[in-house]
């Protein structure tokens, strides 16, 4: 076993402020109510069982007690293959602490992680998030939104549902609060797809679809995609299949984007990002309390993502939905952008989308035009050269890439379609400026 990996997986949590989650309380002050396949060449390296486990939260918030499948759907999706060994976690006796996000869960046998995708069975912990996608499209590149990474392109999409956070505004919350096995069903016929029917007939069908790491690839060729985009809900909850996915996309010469909220941490992580060309990644404040109260995490940790991602050499852009009441704040937009600024790289694109009334807060408001501006205002005043808004229409330039020597529009983009580029072999076409991105397929 690597000891820099072993070593950082066991130490504690530097912070304390890990431990707090939001309570039912905070929520009634916002008025929001309501709310085996044993992988054995893995194991040996990413299990650890010689150290106690850590008890880094409290009351363990989030974990759905005795909220395994029953054996006999276990067993079913098993034979299915939608089963896997989780990579990172830890045992103590029949007790295991996965160490895949922050959450760091700790699950009693029949216990269910926060993500909702892991649980621990006999004193191990699986992941039920494999090969069993609830959702796929091909995408234009730009809708992930991605706007300096292989532009005109098509990304072959998909999700499994679960998420390592709790977002209140969520928009796919229809999957991303889901458990899998809510989505999917391991009874009757399995359907699969193939480059010849890269297709399915029926809605139904994706219930029983199965597509596997290997297969991926070659549906992306038949799609006519130069990407697979790991989105919709949160690829880091089905870490092992986005791992797998991406590294087999990689033998094969497809690119692999990450959609993210960021929300793991820095080992895994650093894992993954050897098979990453791109990752958008959800930063969603700037202040610790709005993470806890809006999204159910910490800053933090997203913040080191971001960093993580770029050391890593990964194309990052960053996408910040300001969301009325709760990160509209203007100067607290202005931190955030400083930060991006100085701390990762002017060059990084900074996308503000438009908050439009979703899941717990659809008695908001969408996000006025005007709030959106100011904020790319503020954006560019912090010195972000490439800054767009999204989830709007009519906002002029609002999509438009400009050359930060020339000032001329090197990228024009009418919504998710490109209408021209004069980028070439990553210079503006008109005074020949590096215009940073991933601009070749």
């Amino acid at each position: 076993m690597n000891d820099k990996r072993r070593d950082n997986a066991l130490n504690p949590l530097e912070n304390e402020f890990w431990a707090k989650r939001l309570t039912r309380r905070d929520l009634l002050k916002t008025g929001i109510v309501g709310a085996s396949l044993c992988w054995c060449g893995r194991a040996v390296g990413w299990l650890w069982d010689t150290n106690k486990i850590t008890d880094a939260t409290q009351d363990n918030p989030g974990v759905f007690k005795g909220g395994a499948p029953t054996d006999t759907t276990f067993q079913a999706w098993q034979r299915r293959g939608w089963v896997r060994e989780a990579m990172y976690y830890r045992k103590d006796g029949t007790k295991v602490q996965c160490a895949l996000c922050p959450n760091r869960c700790i699950l009693e046998p029949g216990d269910r992680s926060h993500c909702r995708t892991r649980v621990n069975r006999d004193g191990m912990l699986y992941t039920l998030g494999y090969s069993n996608p609830c959702s796929f499209h091909v995408d234009p590149v730009e809708k992930k939104p991605l706007f300096h990474f292989l532009p005109g392109s098509r990304s072959f999409s998909l999700a499994i549902a679960g998420c390592v956070l709790r977002c209140m505004n969520c928009q796919n919350w229809e999957i991303s609060q889901k458990r899998p096995d809510e989505t999917k069903r391991a009874d009757g016929p399995e359907v699969r797809l193939s480059p010849s029917r890269p297709y399915l007939e029926n809605l139904d069908e994706v219930a029983r679809l199965t597509i596997t790491p290997d297969e991926l690839p070659a549906l992306a060729k038949a799609t006519g995609c130069a990407s697979i985009s790991y989105t919709y809900s949160e690829p880091i909850a089905w870490y092992e299949y986005t791992f797998d996915s991406a590294k087999a996309a990689r033998i094969a010469g497809v690119r692999n984007v990450l959609v993210t909220s960021g929300y793991i941490r820095t080992e895994p992580l650093r894992e993954l990002a050897r098979y990453i060309d791109a990752a958008h990644v959800d930063l969603k404040g700037f202040d610790d309390p709005t993470y806890q109260k809006l999204n159910s995490g910490h800053l933090q940790p997203v913040l080191d993502t971001i960093r993580t991602l770029r050391e890593a050499g990964v194309w990052v852009e960053i996408v910040n939905l300001i969301v009325p009441t709760y990160t509209d704040h203007l100067p607290t937009i202005r931190r955030m952008c400083e930060w991006v600024a100085h701390e990762v790289s002017p060059d990084v694109p900074m996308h503000f989308s438009r908050f439009h009334p979703a899941h717990r807060l659809a008695h908001l408001p969408p996000t006025p035009v005007e709030t959106l501006k100011r904020a790319r205002d503020e954006a560019k005043a912090a010195g972000l050269r490439y800054v767009y808004i999204g989830n709007v229409q009519g906002v002029p330039d609002a999509g438009t890439t400009y050359c930060p020597k020339c000032g001329k529009a090197v990228v024009e983009r009418d919504v998710y379609s490109v209408v021209s580029i004069h980028v070439r072999e990553g210079r503006c076409e008109f005074c020949h400026t590096p215009i940073p991105g991933v601009w070749n397929v």
